[in-house]
């Protein structure tokens, strides 16, 4: 019995050793957590920039051999150039516009076209169009005065989606900044991320899981950028086809909401609208109007076509997880999520083919 006695104290000293290491792990990662939390969209997004602007880094190391820092360096300041000209040029044209609108209103010179009496035959809301415009135009004060809290609502949301816009932008200003500290020592980090999955999943499954997260993050980033790029050019030609005013500046804020994944349509439609007031209803302007909304849906196509491709993983699983980590976590979501689902599609699969020899002779023996 002594002896017995004897090994279940140490097996209970043991277990209690145990408990208490795990407890302590436990304990440290939780403070670890809070401490790098506010640092985390940042980090996520560093990352996600540096791995899809490497291969610039790769590409010019032939003339710039031995010099990494360098290279990123004037990789991050051309990308500076690239995001800061634009949103500069966009944010003077909206300053000015707000300007002259704000001098146009208080001179009392503006003034709504009334409505064409074919407006009031359009089916189902044609008379109700009808007799808004028609107040619109004679009496534009009573109207506001009538919508006023609708409209605050809608200054105090348009004000906090431009204020959220311009704190996104800065985080992803200082995430170029760390992006091109991670791109410097791009190839430890590389080595380092394969040691980190081939500790979590084996030394046969590492170098595969960190290609595979790498390839799916440049792909998501070229089909975002790509898909941005081509609503941008098939909206700014109707834009400067049609007279609109700003047109290139416009189109340039399509590129800008595109990357950010907010919809076309948030330019578009008030540009129909514009359109509609101020030409008045016609074959052209009817073209135009179904035309640019149809342009700025075109992402609902594109992203099925463009989304995956060099994957090794099927386009509909990048599909799912983008839109599916987009809607659960924004714009990182956009990123994380197909990366976490072709990396479990992966692992699911290689466990589902893992199977013992004798079940797979089994298999093959079946007539």
């Amino acid at each position: 019995m002594l002896p017995t006695a004897i090994t279940q104290r140490t097996l209970s000293r043991e277990l209690l050793d145990v408990l208490i290491r795990a407890g302590l792990i436990a304990v440290l990662a939780v403070f670890c957590f809070r401490i790098f939390f506010p640092f985390f969209n940042l980090m996520v997004w560093a990352v996600i920039l540096a791995v899809t602007l490497y291969p610039l880094q790769t590409m010019l190391r032939g003339p710039l051999a031995g010099k990494d820092g360098l290279i990123a360096t004037l990789i991050i300041l051309v990308a500076f150039a690239v995001i800061l000209v634009p949103t500069y040029l966009l944010g003077v044209a909206v300053g000015s516009s707000i300007e002259r609108a704000m001098a146009v209103f208080r001179s009392g010179s503006f003034r709504i076209p009334p409505p064409a009496e074919s407006v009031a035959a359009w089916p189902l809301v044609g008379q109700r169009i009808y007799d808004f415009w028609a107040q619109a135009s004679t009496d534009l004060t009573g109207l506001a005065q009538k919508f006023a809290p609708q409209l605050k609502e809608v200054g105090l949301g348009v004000l906090g989606m431009v204020t959220g816009l311009g704190a996104g932008l800065l985080v992803f200003f200082f995430a170029l900044i760390v992006a091109g500290i991670l791109m410097a020592h791009g190839e430890k980090g590389y080595r380092s991320t394969v040691q980190i999955a081939s500790r979590i999943s084996g030394p046969d499954n590492g170098p595969q899981i960190a290609d595979l997260c790498t390839s799916t993050i440049r792909a998501v980033a070229q089909g975002v950028v790509g898909i941005a790029f081509i609503q941008m050019l098939l909206i700014g030609v109707a834009f400067i086809v049609m007279g609109i005013p700003g047109a290139g500046l416009l189109a340039l804020a399509v590129l800008l909401i595109g990357i950010m994944q907010l919809p076309a349509t948030l330019i578009t439609v008030p540009v129909i609208i514009f359109v509609i007031v101020t030409r008045g209803v016609g074959t052209a302007t009817v073209i135009f109007s179904v035309y640019v909304f149809v342009a700025g849906l075109a992402d609902n196509v594109l992203k099925p076509l463009l989304l995956g491709r060099g994957v090794a993983v099927p386009m509909p699983v990048v599909l799912i997880g983008a839109l599916g980590g987009m809607v659960t976590g924004g714009v990182v979501g956009l990123f994380i999520g197909p990366v976490m689902l072709a990396v479990a599609y992966q692992l699911f699969w290689r466990w589902v083919r893992d199977q013992p020899e004798a079940v797979q002779c089994q298999k093959q023996n079946r007539p």
